[in-house]
C-alpha cells in the first residue's frame, strides 16, 4: 500500500512541476476530447511521461492530461481515460482520480459514450447520471482502506451530487438542450452486452450501460469530491433495433453530438 501511495504521490509532483493543480477535474470520454480547446493557458503532459502512470489504448483517447483556465477557474482534463477491459487493474484505473485530488480538485466532471437501455432514448442524446449500479464484481476500494483519501465505508447515498445535477439541469434548460436522467450500469466489457444482459439491465433500473466511470465515481467520492457524471447514449443496446453493435457508430455518433456536450460541460462550468 504504501508503494501505490508513493507512486500517487511522485505522479502528483511531476504534474504539478510540469502543468500546475487544479480545482476542478473532467474526465474526457470517446469523443469529447477536443474540449481542451476550451482551455487559456493550457500546458499538458503526455501519460507516458507521467512516473508510473498507465497509458491509453481505447480508440480516440489521446492520453494527455491537460491544465489550465477555463472561465476564470483552474481545471484539469484527462483527455482519455483507463478501463478495466484494458487490463489495468483497479488501482491503475483510478490512479488518475486520487492524483487529482492530492492537486486540489474538489469536483469531478465524468463522461462517457454509452449504450441506450431505456426504450425512450434515442441515439445521440445526452443523460445525466443520477445513480449507478455496478455489474461487474469489482470495487476500486477493496483491499486495505487508503486513510490518507478517504473512510473505510464511504457513503454512496449521492454518488452524483444532487446540487450539481440541478446545475447541469439548469444549463441545459438555459441552452436548449432536451437531456435525460438516469441510472448507468457499468458492465466489464470489452464485448458488447447481449440482448439478455440489456433485459436484465432494464429489469434491474438501468437506462445505460458501459464500460467505465462507475470506478472513477466511487474513488472520487472516497476522496470526498463533488461528482457529476454525463453520458452520450451514441447507440441504443443489444437487442433493442435490429442492427449489430459497431464501435465506429459510437465514434461517429460522439463526434456527431460532441459540440452539443461540449457546450453543455462549458455552461456547467462556468456557472459553478
Amino acid at each position: 500500500m504504501q508503494d501505490y501511495i508513493q507512486k500517487l504521490h511522485t505522479a502528483a509532483d511531476y504534474i504539478r512541476e510540469h502543468v500546475g493543480e487544479a480545482e476542478i477535474g473532467v474526465i474526457l470520454g470517446s469523443g469529447l476530447g477536443d474540449y481542451v480547446e476550451a482551455f487559456e493557458d493550457a500546458k499538458y503532459v503526455d501519460y507516458k511521461d507521467i512516473p508510473g502512470f498507465p497509458h491509453s489504448t481505447a480508440p480516440g483517447h489521446a492520453g494527455r492530461w491537460w491544465t489550465g483556465k477555463l472561465h476564470g477557474k483552474r481545471v484539469c482534463m484527462m483527455q482519455g481515460r483507463f478501463h478495466a477491459y484494458e487490463g489495468w487493474s483497479m488501482e491503475e484505473v483510478t490512479m488518475p482520480v486520487r492524483v487529482m485530488s492530492l492537486l486540489g480538485v474538489k469536483t469531478l466532471f465524468v463522461t462517457n459514450a454509452a449504450g441506450g437501455v431505456n426504450l425512450n432514448f434515442s441515439q445521440g442524446c445526452l443523460m445525466i447520471i443520477s445513480d449507478f449500479i455496478n455489474m461487474t464484481g469489482k470495487n476500486p476500494l477493496t483491499g486495505p482502506n487508503l486513510s490518507e483519501f478517504g473512510v473505510r465505508f464511504p457513503d454512496m447515498t449521492h454518488a452524483y451530487d444532487v446540487e450539481l445535477i440541478k446545475l447541469c439541469e439548469q444549463q441545459a434548460e438555459k441552452l436548449g438542450v432536451d437531456v435525460q436522467k438516469g441510472v448507468y450500469m457499468w458492465m466489464n466489457g470489452p464485448c458488447y452486452e447481449t440482448p439478455a444482459e440489456i433485459r436484465m439491465a432494464r429489469i434491474c433500473g438501468a437506462d445505460a450501460v458501459g464500460m467505465s466511470t462507475v470506478p472513477e465515481t466511487i474513488v472520487a467520492r472516497h476522496c470526498g469530491m463533488r461528482v457529476l457524471g454525463v453520458s452520450c447514449i451514441t447507440n441504443m443496446a443489444a437487442g433493442i433495433l435490429d442492427v449489430l453493435l459497431d464501435e465506429q457508430e459510437v465514434i461517429d455518433t460522439a463526434a456527431r453530438v460532441k459540440g452539443t456536450f461540449r457546450a453543455l460541460l462549458d455552461a456547467t462550468i462556468e456557472a459553478l
